[in-house]
């Protein structure tokens, strides 16, 4: 734990005084009313608060995920950096495992091609509104340079030569324009489209989809138009030196390294083959998945293959690697990408459509063999790497947490700061949960380097999924690493097909989808809440046993009061529900079902049958979590059970409690029994303070911003390290009609219920339940002591208290029962109920109580077992010795208002409006470093914190407006500053509020960019030297400089200066490379160039041409000696 311990309050010690004048402090313009005291509360003046405004910053750490919606691709094969566009002008980019960095396009288009200045640490984007960026990448977070924004022309196609400064534009129009990439300015040179094609074509040639320049010859480009015409262009005397026409379309163009020939992708199916000499025809054609028909007539056409690359190696055949191309007769057969290798052809499948992919080769001159050694292959929601170098082309364990959307994301929780063993036993028995098959070789993005952090808690999220799957991830120091899987849906009966559902289900799909899910750290059990309104209890063994029979338990929780027998005496004993729900039942032929009531009665009406079935069949249990006890709400009366709202688990008490629109029930999870199940309104006795009538109380509320299923987060926390362990109401909140179809559906609303006869009306004016604390604390007034107990908050804003008398720990826990008494209203608020928490009389936070840790599976006889049965639980409980009369503050936060409690008089001593417009959708009393707080989440988009106990803002920043329902769902705090939400379906956005934590987070991030020395370049061989044929050098500045190309006007494109100009400068300033990054990213803002940088320019054009220089010298010095002199 990182809290300092409580201040003593000794006499002549100073310390800060919460002064009641103060309370306006660190408020802000946007904050809403002030916290107001209560009289009677002088107490309350000496607990001191540590925190203030000051201590507090919003920003977002590190993005977590596979790139939402990906559009393009592009590696540095020196740097070994994989960069990624999405659609929504997103750049996330990729190193070793752990460097990774995500950025975003101010204007949000998408990104439609990356190209890296290799090795030179910058990137150049080209987006879909005819904007082209120069990212520097030597900065902990990359900025942009300089922006060109195109004005009368529709950017297609990009390409920037290996060590050069001119980059190709391609239009839409046919035409060609070339910028410089150290100035980001427009070359007055342009091959325009009709000049490219002369009269070979009468029609225009359609867009441009490829520019690239001969690798034996930096003077000749090729230029591939979408109809089917290929132009290779002298760009020295400015026209075309062959023409090469197809009948198809044309996709994309690769050269063989030798510059002799190039092959072309078209839609029908077809590869073609050129010599570059010879453009009436080409050399060969090929339709690699068309049936060849016998009369030598021409193969079926196939699916069009979207990019071909041909990489050739020294020792044997070359590689032709494609995407599509595969025949219309094969429908239903997934996306694949084909490898040719010699006579071999390998079609390998893919689990979504490629957007992309790109050979990794060992040199990046394309003038020399390529030697290709992978494939990364870009799909709509995965990214796969190939190693091309072992037979059958395994796959490489791709080490980022990229499958967090491997099921959709359904809930969310985050646990910084927990009990240092957890993440040890989670990737204990996780590591035997890994897939083998695998390459054997290590990760080929292997650029960058890790940050330097030095925060060193522990850091655990985990995400529960549609599936039924849960998943615990390792997320301490901003990294992300999956530690365990855990399937629930194992439990239950799967139908092999759709008319096999029972017709109980409640859901139409996913109907294991895990709603809630609620952890006690230090005990490491878990509690899950499903859709299917059931309730699945596990512990943590790191042995395998078998389950026999999965024990069952089946709950009637129903609404109508009458329906239910009323507590018996006065209130000491557990009310008596229906004898199903109390008769635990250790299924012996799948769930208990009741011959009377149960099953579909001649009418039809379903009663007293839960939603799924239990496995009737053992149950094979690998080391993990294990099962304990299933709960099951069941059908009353042809009603289906309500969804489950709130949920919560003990480990010390031994209770599971969780609540819906109905009511609530409490489990004794040790001794396989209901100990309650209540309606809400006989939570209240007869001090029921609301007319029951059928009316709405929410219909009134709009929030803002389209929302369509809210589930709010609201819980409580069973553990020290204050985790946010949720509990969510679900609430169905109107919308405007033409909101709707904006939010992915599937996203938005993972639990569809089918329909129930219940009217909406009724539905909207139920108290449901919404939050739970479990406390050692003063439940009446007039207590003396602290008695164990269960807290209850509902959606009408009450909080009430039901007092446990446990039995004595040890063999008696489990014999005798546990007597639940409910003691009716402690409070009201505005709002429904998010949040409760404790603190002690000198404002500390109080845990709840917790049993460790043991082994559940130890022998019956062995030591450990005894050990484990003598140990007490861990109980925390403030000192004996306390000097003032208030022994304890609750602390509760709703929808609206945040109060503090003083116990056990129970007077409200600090109540705070959080929002008057709008709602809190999450919030959490954190522990940070210097005390502690309540952090909230508003619909409105705002992060506020407040003081504790005097609820004072500190930070309240409009940070980001809730556009769906994903956010909600999935925000939560957590300890120290941190917190996360699902940012996309398939991403997680870390953000911090804590001052430190952002000061040293340039210090945590990973480095993009490390010094790398370039390969040499191939080495040309005497003969070639001798008689020429090598590489043809072009001075390109000579020919698109302004002297000889002159200006480009300027109504073409806009010049915009980046904001990323100075720290860039910084940055290019170290490192090995520093001077040729000078000259090359010239980051001369507005066009003021410093002398020293010119020098270094002047010098980079020497050294940027040296390889043909060398070339030149070598020939002139061979070409005086007489063959013997060599």
């Amino acid at each position: 734990m990182c809290s300092r311990p409580p201040p003593s309050l000794a006499p002549g010690g100073k310390m800060k005084k919460f002064n009641i004048r103060k309370v306006l402090d660190g408020l802000t313009a946007v904050s809403s009313p002030s916290p107001s005291p209560q009289l009677g509360s002088k107490e309350n003046e000496l607990i001191p608060e540590t925190l203030q405004s000051e201590h507090f910053q919003l920003c977002k750490t590190v993005r977590h995920g596979f790139p939402y919606q990906p559009s393009s691709m592009a590696f540095d094969p020196v740097q070994k950096i994989l960069a990624i566009g999405t659609q929504s002008g997103a750049l996330r980019l990729f190193g070793r495992p752990g460097v990774e960095c995500y950025c975003q396009h101010e204007s949000g288009a998408a990104v439609i091609q990356l190209q890296f200045l290799i090795n030179e640490g910058a990137l150049v984007s080209a987006l879909a509104d005819d904007s082209i960026h120069l990212w520097n990448l030597r900065q902990k977070r990359p900025a942009v340079l300089h922006s060109l924004k195109f004005n009368k022309e529709r950017i297609t196609f990009c390409h920037l030569p290996f060590q050069s400064k001119w980059l190709y534009i391609g239009s839409e129009r046919g035409n060609i324009h070339i910028v410089n990439v150290e100035s980001f300015t427009l070359s007055g040179y342009t091959i325009m489209w009709n000049k490219a094609i002369e009269l070979s074509s009468k029609a225009h040639p359609g867009p441009v989809v490829h520019i690239s320049d001969n690798p034996m010859d930096e003077g000749k480009l090729i230029i591939g138009f979408e109809s089917g015409i290929v132009v290779l262009w002298d760009l020295k005397s400015k026209r075309a030196d062959y023409r090469y026409t197809y009948d198809e379309a044309i996709h994309s163009v690769a050269w063989h390294h030798e510059g002799k020939q190039f092959i072309c992708s078209h839609s029908d199916g077809t590869l073609t083959i050129w010599n570059i000499k010879s453009p009436a025809k080409p050399v060969q054609t090929i339709t690699p998945h068309g049936k060849q028909p016998k009369d030598g007539k021409k193969p079926e056409p196939c699916k069009p293959i979207l990019k071909v690359e041909y990489k050739t190696t020294r020792a044997g055949d070359p590689f032709m690697i494609f995407s599509g191309g595969l025949s219309y007769d094969t429908v239903g057969r997934r996306p694949c990408l084909t490898v040719m290798h010699g006579k071999s052809t390998a079609v390998l499948e893919m689990d979504y459509p490629i957007v992309d992919f790109l050979t990794l080769c060992e040199t990046p001159y394309p003038n020399d063999f390529q030697e290709p050694y992978a494939v990364v292959v870009l799909l709509e929601k995965d990214l796969v790497v190939i190693d091309l170098a072992q037979n059958g082309y395994p796959i490489f364990e791709n080490p980022y947490p990229m499958m967090i959307h491997e099921s959709p994301v359904t809930s969310c929780e985050y646990l910084a700061d927990c009990p240092v063993d957890l993440i040890p036993a989670l990737y204990s028995v996780g590591s035997r949960q890994k897939r083998q098959g695998y390459s054997k070789k290590e990760w080929p993005i292997s650029g960058g380097n890790w940050g330097l952090g030095t925060q060193s808690y522990p850091e655990i999220i985990i995400t529960g999924h549609a599936d039924g799957s849960v998943k615990f991830w390792d997320a301490s120091a901003i990294m992300l690493q999956v530690l365990y899987k855990l399937k629930t849906a194992k439990v239950f009966e799967k139908a092999r097909c759709k008319e096999e559902k029972p017709s109980t289900e409640i859901v139409d799909e996913d109907p294991f989808a895990i709603q809630l899910m609620s952890w006690c750290p230090e005990s490491r059990m878990l509690c899950v809440a499903g859709v299917s309104a059931h309730v699945i209890i596990y512990r943590f063994s790191k042995q395998e046993i078998t389950t026999e029979v999965v024990q069952l338990l089946e709950v009637r929780l129903q609404y109508e009061l009458n329906d239910l027998e009323s507590p018996e005496g006065g209130g000491d004993q557990t009310p008596a529900p229906p004898t199903p729900s109390t008769s635990p039942s250790p299924q012996t032929a799948g769930p208990q079902t009741h011959p009377s009531t149960s099953s579909n009665s001649s009418d039809g009406m379903r009663d007293n049958i839960p939603c799924l079935k239990v496995r009737s069949s053992p149950l094979k249990q690998s080391p993990g979590y294990q099962v304990e006890l299933v709960v099951q709400l069941v059908w009353v009366s042809g009603e289906p059970p309500q969804q489950i709202s709130s949920l919560a688990i003990n480990s010390c008490y031994g209770l599971v409690v969780f609540g819906n629109s109905n009511g609530l029930a409490v489990v004794d999870y040790l001794q396989k029994t209901v100990l309650l199940n209540l309606g809400t309104m006989e939570l209240y006795g007869s001090n029921d303070p609301y007319q029951r009538q059928l009316r709405s109380p929410r219909k009134s509320r709009q929030p803002s911003g389209g929302l369509c299923d809210i589930n709010e987060g609201s819980a409580t926390s069973e553990d020290r390290c204050k985790s946010p362990t949720s509990a969510k109401m679900s609430r169905k909140l109107s919308l405007p009609t033409e909101l709707k179809p904006d939010l992915d559906n599937r996203d938005n609303s993972f639990s569809r219920s089918r329909s129930s006869s219940v009217t909406s009306i009724d539905k909207e004016s139920r108290e449901a339940i919404t939050s739970f604390y479990f406390c050692e604390t003063y439940t009446r007034k007039a207590d003396g002591g602290l008695t164990p107990s269960l807290w209850v908050g509902t959606s009408l804003g009450t909080v009430l208290a039901i007092s446990l008398n446990m039995p004595p720990a040890g063999e008696q826990r489990l014999l005798q029962p546990v007597i639940v008494s409910p003691c009716g209203t402690l409070n009201r608020l505005k709002g429904s109920v998010l949040r409760m928490a404790f603190l002690d009389s000198t404002g500390s936070l109080l845990p709840s109580a917790f049993e460790p840790w043991y082994e559940p599976n130890a022998p019956a006889n062995g030591e450990e077992r005894d050990k484990v049965r003598k140990r007490r639980p861990v109980s925390v409980s403030p000192s004996t010795s306390q000097e003032l009369n208030e022994n304890q503050y609750a602390v509760v936060c709703s929808e609206k208002q945040a109060k503090v409690i003083a116990l056990p008089s129970q007077t409200c001593v600090f109540k705070h409006n959080i929002t008057e417009t709008s709602f809190v959708l999450r919030a959490d009393v954190v522990q940070m470093n210097t005390g502690i707080c309540v952090a909230c989440f508003c619909a409105n988009g705002h992060i506020m914190t407040l003081s504790l106990p005097g609820l004072r803002p500190l930070l309240d920043v409009n940070y980001l407006p809730l556009t769906n329902m994903r956010i909600a769902r999935t925000f939560c705090f957590s300890n120290l500053g941190q917190a996360l939400y699902l940012t996309s379906p398939t991403e997680i956005q870390r953000i911090t509020y804590s001052q430190e934590v952002c000061e040293n987070l340039q210090e945590m991030l990973g480095e993009l960019f490390t010094p790398v020395e370039t390969p040499e370049a191939p080495n040309r061989g005497f003969f070639k030297g001798l008689f020429g044929g090598g590489a043809q050098s072009l001075d390109r500045e000579e020919l698109f400089g302004e002297t000889g190309a002159g200006k480009a006007p300027r109504s073409l494109a806009q010049h915009i200066p980046g904001p990323g100009g100075i720290e860039g400068m910084k940055g290019a300033a170290s490192g090995i490379v520093g001077d040729l990054a000078r000259a090359r990213i010239a980051l001369d803002e507005r066009g003021q160039k410093l002398s020293d940088v010119e020098e270094r320019t002047a010098a980079m054009m020497a050294s940027a041409d040296s390889f043909s220089k060398h070339a030149h010298e070598m020939m002139l010095k061979c070409k005086d000696k007489k063959w013997y002199q060599f």
